[in-house]
C-alpha cells in the first residue's frame, strides 16, 4: 500500500510540474502525467494495473479539488475532468482489446505507451491546427473583441497576423479576478497587432464596434456549449443581441463528457456568491476584499449552445450540435 500512495503522489508531483509549461494544457499535462505513472508502474497482472491506474487518477481529480477549495473555485476543473477521462477511456478501450488477444501484460503495456505516444503528439499539434482554422474566420480589417488570454485565440491571432497577413485590432477584457487579458494586451502589443484593454464592466458598450468575437475553452460539453473563463456567457449575450458572431476556439481533447442544465450545474463547487448571509451578521469583519471576492465568486461559466456560432477546433469547423457526434467517435 505504501508503494501505492508513493506512486499516487509521484503521478501528482509530475502533473503539477508539466503544468509549469505555460504552452502545456491540463488535459495534456494528465495524459502525459499518467502515461509515465504507466511506464513506472510494476503491477504484474492486469487487474492490479488497473486499480492502481484508477487510484492515480482519483488522485489528480481529488487534487484539483484541494486547489479549488484553497484557492477558490479552480479554473480547471472541467480541463481535469476532460483529462483523465479521454486517458481512462483510452485504456479501457485499449485492456478490451488486449482481453480477446492472446498477447502477455508486458505486450499490453509496450502497446499502450505507444498509443499514448502517438496521442500526445497528436494533441501537440492540436493548437497549431485550431489556430489555422481559426484564423481563417479573422477578416482583413476587422475590429476582434477577445475574452481574457487564451492560448489558442492568442494563436488564432498570431496565425493571421504573421502567417495569413492580415490586418486587424483587437479588444482585449481585462479578465477580472486575475486580469489575465492584459498579460494578452502585453503579449499582443508586443507581436505587433494593434489592440487595447476594456473593463469586463465595458463589454456592452463595446461590442457595436466590433466585426466578431473569439473565446477560448476551459471545456466543450455535449449539447456543444462552452465552459470558458467566467464573463464568457454575457459577452455571448450581448454579441448574440447585437447580431455579432461568436466563435468558441478549443482543442479536441477540451471535449467532455458533461450536460450541464444551467450555470449551477457545472462539475465544481457552487460558489458562495449565490448564497447571502443572515442580516443579523455583523459585515464590519466580512468586507468584500479582493481576496475574498476571488474566493467566493466563480471562475467559470456556462454558454449555451445557442450563443455559440461556430466552434473552431483541430478536427474542423463545428456547429454546436455536432460535437455528440465527435464525443463518440472520442469515446468509443
Amino acid at each position: 500500500m505504501a508503494g501505492t500512495t508513493n506512486g499516487e503522489t509521484g503521478v501528482i508531483a509530475q502533473y503539477q510540474t508539466f503544468l509549469k509549461d505555460p504552452e502545456i494544457s491540463t488535459p495534456v499535462a494528465i495524459f502525459k502525467a499518467l502515461t509515465e505513472f504507466v511506464r513506472d508502474n510494476a503491477a504484474p497482472t492486469m487487474s492490479e494495473f488497473m486499480e492502481n491506474l484508477e487510484r492515480a487518477a482519483q488522485s489528480i481529480r481529488d487534487d484539483s479539488q484541494i486547489q479549488r477549495a484553497t484557492r477558490g473555485q479552480h479554473k480547471a476543473t472541467i480541463a481535469t475532468l476532460a483529462g483523465v477521462d479521454l486517458f481512462m477511456r483510452f485504456v479501457t478501450r485499449n485492456a478490451h482489446d488486449f482481453s480477446l488477444s492472446t498477447k502477455s501484460f508486458d505486450d499490453f503495456k509496450g502497446h499502450l505507451l505507444s498509443r499514448a505516444t502517438l496521442i500526445l503528439d497528436k494533441a501537440s499539434t492540436a493548437r497549431v491546427k485550431a489556430a489555422e482554422i481559426g484564423a481563417e474566420f479573422v477578416q482583413d480589417n476587422s475590429v476582434i473583441l477577445v475574452h481574457a488570454y487564451s492560448r489558442v485565440v492568442m494563436s488564432v491571432l498570431y496565425h493571421a497576423a504573421n502567417v495569413q497577413n492580415k490586418r486587424f485590432k483587437v479588444y482585449v477584457t481585462e479578465g477580472r479576478p486575475n486580469s489575465e487579458g492584459l498579460n494578452a494586451v502585453k503579449a499582443l502589443q508586443e507581436a505587433g497587432i494593434p489592440c487595447r484593454a476594456i473593463l469586463d464592466s465595458a463589454v456592452g458598450y463595446i461590442v457595436d464596434k466590433v466585426d466578431m468575437v473569439f473565446v477560448g475553452a476551459e471545456g466543450v460539453v455535449e449539447n456543444g456549449g462552452v465552459i470558458n473563463q467566467i464573463g464568457t456567457y454575457q459577452i455571448a449575450l450581448v454579441a448574440n443581441a447585437l447580431g455579432k458572431p461568436v466563435y468558441a476556439v478549443a482543442e479536441s481533447y477540451k471535449f467532455v463528457r458533461v450536460y450541464p442544465l444551467n450555470q449551477y450545474d457545472l462539475p465544481s463547487a457552487t460558489p458562495e456568491i449565490v448564497s447571502f448571509t443572515s442580516r443579523r451578521k455583523s459585515f464590519s469583519n466580512n468586507a468584500d476584499s479582493g481576496a475574498s471576492l476571488e474566493a467566493t465568486n466563480p471562475s467559470v461559466d456556462y454558454t449555451p449552445p445557442q450563443y455559440v456560432t461556430l466552434l473552431l477546433t483541430d478536427l474542423g469547423v463545428l456547429t454546436p450540435s455536432g460535437v455528440s457526434d465527435e464525443l463518440i467517435k472520442l469515446y468509443l
